[in-house]
């Protein structure tokens, strides 16, 4: 099985590839069209700013490659937010593969959460093939300002200041806001299950 990560100057690669190699699969790092396009599985993680990224991609022609994608398709934390349609974070156009804005998180003073979202915190509602045999309120660990609307494609939801999506999937894409590579024998259990699709 040939699995592609898409490179696009986004932190956090090297953690899904140790991740996939506990898994006894090599992560190809690439930003190559046709390693891409060939790919049986594809991962787009990242941790970043939604701006500059989008623009790494479009200046790749990245965008238009990874939106035509026929095959599984697993979005990461920032990888996910930019397959969302708009993004807050400085008025972004993103890829467009989920009709769901991105927004950031506004904490009301006598909230006392913090922004950005650091740490574990549940899953619940979980109703996709990647969350085969994880548990309901399975515990995940994450990093982010912004977060995706609920909406039609929301197949997972977490609750920090209001309830968002913690996972989305339409199609062959899949997308998570947490970090799976992070969130130990659950975590490890969800890229397994996105790997055997």
């Amino acid at each position: 099985m040939k699995t592609a990560i898409i490179k696009y100057n986004a932190g956090n690669i090297r953690s899904v590839q140790f991740a996939l190699e506990r898994l006894g699969v090599n992560g190809t790092v690439t930003d190559n069209h046709e390693e891409i396009m060939s790919a049986d599985k594809v991962i787009f993680p990242g941790v970043g700013e939604a701006s500059t990224a989008m623009q790494y991609l479009k200046e790749r022609k990245l965008d238009q490659v990874i939106a035509g994608l026929q095959q599984p398709v697993l979005g990461i934390c920032l990888g996910m937010q930019l397959l969302c349609k708009h993004s807050e974070e400085n008025d972004t156009e993103c890829i467009g593969v989920f009709d769901t804005a991105v927004k950031r998180f506004q904490s009301p003073v006598e909230n006392l959460l913090k922004i950005p979202q650091i740490g574990w915190n549940n899953i619940t509602g979980l109703h996709s093939v990647m969350f085969e045999h994880v548990p309901e309120n399975a515990y995940m660990y994450f990093v982010h300002s912004y977060y995706a609307a609920l909406g039609a494609d929301t197949v997972a939801i977490t609750n920090y200041v209001i309830n968002y999506s913690a996972a989305l999937q339409k199609d062959n894409f899949y997308a998570v806001q947490f970090h799976p590579e992070k969130s130990a024998e659950a975590g490890a259990r969800i890229i397994e299950n996105f790997l055997n699709l």
